[in-house]
């Protein structure tokens, strides 16, 4: 039942509960004999209105703060879950990581676990659940495109998309436990401009393997011509290298300071040694073969893994300075070996596996432009036909 009381400032305001939670509005009257008896016949009238169920929050107090509130509690009554235990979205994001946990690797928890703590929880983890709704997925994405990183750049649409993906998943598991409505229904993805690889030709491969510092020479011949990843030939151990066989079995991988299992299942694979990978090798066990098969191939002075940031920016980078070829990231070497072996003549199967992929799609996708003639369609096959047949005009 509605009460009606007074405020140190001598205000008078009105105590009443609605949908299960106590409300107090304030109220401009000051604190007298007839304020009171207007404000003891307006409660009546509230009670009454609540009891018979046609109570309009709004028209009583157009200006409350807890309008939003109100209008949350009412949709919750609609659709029959008033006093449902609904969690804000750091409680969802919460169990929703917690769950994922058995699924992703730790490299990859530990990105995600980032990517929420930066962009999610600051705008969005206090709201409720149910609170949620597809404006404020539109408005966060809005935020998000206005955000800069400390050096002044916006966010990539494709950043954009993966935060909002991530968003999306945590919201939408919470939405099936709960029986909710998602709030992401027809929000469609930003357009993302399509990145091409680098690769680096033979000549410039050729001059940075004569360039870079010796005790990393090994490294670059084994990076560029096995296509291997960063973390994949920084985590290489000896036992992992069968020179009998002429194979690196890529089984670990190191990065953020932690050995763990590789990228995905089709990057667990055998990749042929060349004869520069081989020889290579075969000088690197000379410099490191004695600390025993799981002992890492390429390391430290001290003996510990190579660290990938170091790498890039005390040889790297002064690397291709020095011989004035347009930076790339190391990540290029792996671009190159895969454009080398297509150009080459591979068969793009065999490459695919050598690289880690699932399939050929990818390389089709990313290096279609690199395959030669065998099996890429660029008019050459048909001016062929044509010239075999003879046709060497258009009949009218």
């Amino acid at each position: 039942m509605a009460s009606i009381r007074v405020l140190k400032s001598n205000k008078l305001y009105i105590d009443f509960r609605y949908l299960d939670e106590r409300f107090r509005e304030v109220t401009l009257l000051e604190n007298s004999v007839a304020n009171k008896k207007t404000l003891a016949q307006m409660a009546k009238r509230l009670d009454a209105e609540i009891t018979l169920g046609t109570f309009d929050y709004k028209k009583y107090f157009p200006e409350s703060k807890s309008l939003k509130k109100v209008a949350l509690l009412e949709r919750r009554k609609s659709q029959g879950r008033l006093g449902d235990d609904i969690p804000t979205l750091n409680q969802q994001i919460d169990r929703w990581l917690k769950e994922k946990e058995v699924e992703w690797r730790i490299n990859y928890r530990n990105t995600m676990a980032n990517l929420i703590n930066k962009h999610i929880r600051p705008d969005l983890g206090g709201i409720l659940l149910d609170a949620f709704l597809r404006d404020g997925a539109i408005t966060f994405r809005s935020g998000l495109a206005e955000y800069r990183t400390p050096s002044g750049k916006p966010l990539s649409n494709a950043t954009i998309n993966r935060i909002m993906t991530i968003l999306k998943a945590i919201v939408e598991d919470g939405c099936i436990q709960h029986k909710l409505i998602t709030p992401f229904d027809r929000i469609k993805k930003l357009k993302e401009v399509k990145t091409h690889v680098e690769p680096f030709n033979l000549n410039e491969v050729t001059a940075m393997i004569e360039d870079v510092r010796s005790d990393f020479r090994s490294y670059l011949i084994t990076r560029f011509f096995t296509g291997m990843r960063s973390a994949e030939i920084n985590g290489l151990r000896w036992k992992c290298v069968d020179f009998e066989r002429r194979e690196i079995l890529v089984r670990e991988t190191f990065t953020q300071g932690i050995f763990e299992y590789t990228k995905n299942d089709p990057s667990q694979r055998e990749i042929a040694m060349s004869t520069p990978v081989l020889e290579a090798l075969k000088r690197q066990f000379e410099s490191t073969g004695h600390r025993g098969r799981d002992g890492l191939v390429f390391c430290s002075r001290q003996g510990t893994p190579i660290d990938a940031k170091n790498f890039t920016n005390r040889i790297w980078k002064p690397m291709l300075v020095d011989l004035d070829i347009a930076y790339r990231r190391p990540y290029n070497t792996r671009h190159t070996c895969a454009t080398l072996w297509l150009a080459s003549g591979e068969a793009p199967e065999w490459t695919a596996r050598q690289l880690g992929h699932a399939n050929t799609q990818m390389l089709f996708s990313v290096y279609s432009r690199y395959v030669p003639n065998l099996t890429r369609n660029d008019g050459s096959a048909f001016e062929r036909m044509l010239a075999s047949t003879g046709t060497t005009g258009v009949v009218a």
